[in-house]
């Protein structure tokens, strides 16, 4: 009996500094991605499980069908790192004062105007009296890029506003699929689906701003001040799908179809997750709608603080600001 002892007493003196010793788990992080192709390589991740193979806990997951909306899920602080289009992020940092950084991109340009072709021929045809034209709310990304549209080709603006009905890309998408709509200004994968519905692009983002940024990664302050590391490999992973999406466009719009066609219930805001379910986001459409953006996680600073200017001009954030405010490039180049 006391070699039994012994021995037990033995065996717990080796087990407990090696259980001591065990590493620890990445802290689970709250994640939310907007509800299209933009955030492809989030949705390429997941489906792939790349993050859990670099270690990262993801305890929520949400997606929101407008970037607005999603800044102010990340005003409210249950979410840490964000896949959405740099608008609503600038918003978020100058207005709510959301203490954020962006440190990569996911992809450039994304948007554009799709017209039903018997009633808009040309951009001029949206001053018409009467016409029905949709778009995002004031300050959202599609706004930024209309205003620049109105701007660069000289439209009067009074009249084309008066127009506008400002509604959420899914709803926009389901209310031309109704013929209830002679132009819409959409996000990608939401403006390529109209075409099914028998509207064509007029314009898109490459033919109003050049190298326009679209959206990028986002994480908290405290995340970066606190664990670097996980920042790091959040980076690792966007870039990873990044290049995976580029050398494999047809196996990701595949992946991006299923992935998209998946989270449609769950939508947030919850009211619009029935209406996404009412349209199916097929991998051909897809595919088209991937072709037409370039997905880089590279940003020119550059670029970003003609956004945050013109962002400015348009009197969406109370005063243009130094773009270094809001970058951190540095993990881009480990």
């Amino acid at each position: 009996m006391k070699k039994l002892l012994l021995s037990l007493l033995i065996g717990l003196i080796i087990i407990i500094p090696i259980a001591g010793c065990a590493p620890q788990q990445e802290a689970p992080v709250g994640m939310a991605v907007e509800f299209m192709n933009h955030a492809a390589c989030a949705y390429t991740s997941i489906d792939k499980g790349w993050y859990e193979d670099e270690g990262l806990s993801l305890s929520a997951y949400d997606s929101y069908a407008t970037g607005m909306a999603l800044a102010a899920a990340l005003a409210r602080g249950d979410i840490q790192v964000a896949y959405m289009c740099l608008v609503p992020a600038i918003n978020a940092y100058a207005n709510a004062e959301v203490p954020i950084k962006v440190v990569a991109g996911t992809h450039k340009y994304g948007y554009a105007l799709m017209v039903n072709p018997e009633k808009v021929k040309t951009l001029k045809d949206l001053e018409q009296d009467g016409l029905h034209i949709g778009c995002v709310k004031e300050g959202g990304a599609v706004d930024v890029v209309m205003n620049r549209l109105i701007d660069k080709c000289g439209l009067n603006k009074e009249k084309v506003l008066n127009n506008m009905q400002r509604m959420n890309p899914t709803k926009q998408t389901l209310t031309v699929k109704m013929g209830k709509l002679d132009a819409a200004f959409l996000p990608e994968q939401w403006s390529t689906m109209t075409e099914d519905y028998g509207f064509e692009m007029l314009m898109s983002t490459q033919d109003v701003w050049q190298d326009m940024q679209g959206s990028v990664l986002v994480v908290k302050n405290d995340l970066i001040e606190n664990n670097p590391e996980l920042v790091k490999k959040l980076v690792k992973v966007t870039g990873k799908a990044t290049d995976w999406i580029n050398a494999h466009p047809e196996e990701a719009s595949e992946v991006l179809a299923r992935q998209l066609g998946a989270v449609g219930d769950s939508l947030q805001p919850s009211e619009v997750a029935g209406l996404s379910t009412q349209m199916e986001i097929s991998p051909e459409v897809m595919l088209k709608s991937v072709n037409r953006m370039d997905f880089t996680t590279d940003i020119d600073p550059a670029m970003v603080q003609e956004i945050i200017d013109y962002v400015a001009e348009l009197g969406y954030i109370k005063s243009s600001f130094d773009a270094d405010e809001l970058l951190d490039l540095s993990f881009l180049n480990d």
